[in-house]
């Protein structure tokens, strides 16, 4: 294929005239698919970077690639960066596959030098046959429309710029242009399923299907454009993925799904969706479902998703003396008029026996389950749980609610109730008002 021939079929000028704004990496293994994609890059004006990775998994061949690109990018003057991995001190710290191992330490060391290069994009091989083969693969473990529509041209700062083309195209292209490449002698061994899928099982669709190629990819590109529809309704529907009011999410025909379509890339499933509708609808308030970094919790009207985090173990030690101003303005005053019940209201002003400035450790923090409180009124104790439940509040504003400790006992939930630890007496003039700001 002529080299303007593939230029446009490859490129739109739209996006040629935005990546020629910025440097481009370029992942340059040496074989084929890599060596076309730098060389289509430099001819049409982009500023390339090469990278180059080194697993040492043949020997060698390993050697000989690094050799092959470092020679390529000599003459064709583009700065190449070179690393190299070790895959079996990978694997036994993070387990996985070879594959797995490669493909992780691969990107995370492509996203490292785009941020120290400050690069636009990073721009990989991927072409028409590696989506095939994806389409197979993703089909075979089991997928939505999402996995079936293949890899994304664009997916974050990774850019497939050779999707539209085929593996035959780019070496019609090489052999025109008179650009040698190395081939990886693993790639005719059927050890992994990708290779087995490309060298025995698509050959014999082919055989009987002489088209499937092309309809394959036309199927793909299909379902792209309707999951691409399907992800707007979703995001119609429900325009937060972080507060989904349940009475707009249970009407839907098939919650739970929607649900996992608004969601998923928070990293919940399919599961976890179907369970927190359930329990919405069973009203089970509370209910929670943990996924990656984030909690999805059943409150009352809502199904709200926060970050998980340690502030259960944020612990802030409280000077009584000077006051407090961060996390929460706290005002203390010390008693110095009788003392009156009018003075105070429990939960934003209260007062304590000016005793408690003996305490040895007087701190706030956040709610832990278990917690016990003293309140005014009871004999014995409640769990701070059960107050939460008076004021009906759902699980986020109980998670940012503070409770003033000193030594080890609960004496105020801020904001809601005060204990009967440090009572301070009537017409009493040692007392110390904390007041709520």
């Amino acid at each position: 294929m002529e080299e303007q021939d593939l230029i446009h079929s490859v490129f739109s000028v739209e996006e040629l005239n935005s990546v020629r704004q910025s440097a481009v990496l370029v992942a340059l293994s040496g074989g084929a698919d890599s060596v076309a994609l730098l060389r289509l890059l430099l001819a049409v004006g982009c500023d390339c970077r090469a990278l180059h990775c080194n697993f040492h998994l043949r020997g060698e061949e390993s050697m000989r690639d690094e050799r092959f690109v470092r020679k390529l990018c000599e003459r064709l003057e583009v700065p190449l960066m070179v690393r190299d991995f070790d895959v079996a001190a990978w694997q036994l710290e993070h387990g996985g596959s070879v594959e797995m191992a490669c493909r992780e330490m691969r990107y995370q060391w492509f996203e490292q030098e785009r941020h120290r290069q400050q690069c636009g994009l990073i721009a990989v091989a991927h072409h028409a046959d590696d989506q095939i083969e994806t389409f197979f693969l993703n089909l075979m473990r089991g997928t939505g429309v999402r996995g079936l529509s293949g890899m994304k041209r664009l997916s974050g700062y990774i850019w497939r710029p050779l999707l539209g083309v085929t593996r035959g195209q780019l070496l019609h292209y090489l052999e025109a242009i008179g650009q040698d490449f190395v081939t990886d002698s693993t790639n005719a061994q059927n050890e992994y399923r990708r290779n087995r899928l490309r060298n025995s099982v698509l050959p014999i669709i082919e055989n009987d299907f002489p088209n499937a190629r092309a309809r394959i990819l036309d199927t793909m590109d299909n379902l792209n454009q309707d999951y691409s529809l399907f992800t707007t309704l979703v995001q119609q529907t429900l325009p937060s993925e972080r507060h989904i009011p349940i009475d707009t999410l249970c009407c839907q025909p098939d919650a739970s799904t929607l649900l996992y379509h608004r969601i998923r890339n928070l990293g919940f499933n399919r599961l976890q969706c179907g369970q927190a509708v359930e329990a919405a609808r069973q009203a089970r308030t509370g209910r929670q479902f943990v996924a990656d970094e984030y909690r999805l919790v059943v409150n009352r009207q809502s199904l709200d998703i926060e970050e998980i985090n340690d502030q259960a173990d944020v612990v802030i030690p409280v000077d009584l003396v000077t006051g407090l101003q961060s996390p929460i303005r706290m005002t203390v005053t010390r008693g110095d008029t009788p003392f009156s019940q009018l003075m105070c209201d429990g939960k934003l002003k209260v007062a304590f026996n000016s005793k408690l400035l003996n305490a040895r450790n007087i701190l706030l923090r956040h709610w832990r389950k278990g917690d016990r409180i003293k309140p005014f009124g009871m004999n014995g104790s409640k769990l701070v749980s059960d107050l939460f439940s008076d004021f009906k509040l759902d699980h986020a504003d109980r998670q940012k609610a503070w409770l003033l400790e000193a030594d080890g006992e609960i004496i105020w939930v801020v904001g809601y109730r005060a204990s009967a630890l440090y009572p301070v007496s009537r017409e009493s003039q040692d007392y110390l008002l904390l007041s709520l700001v």
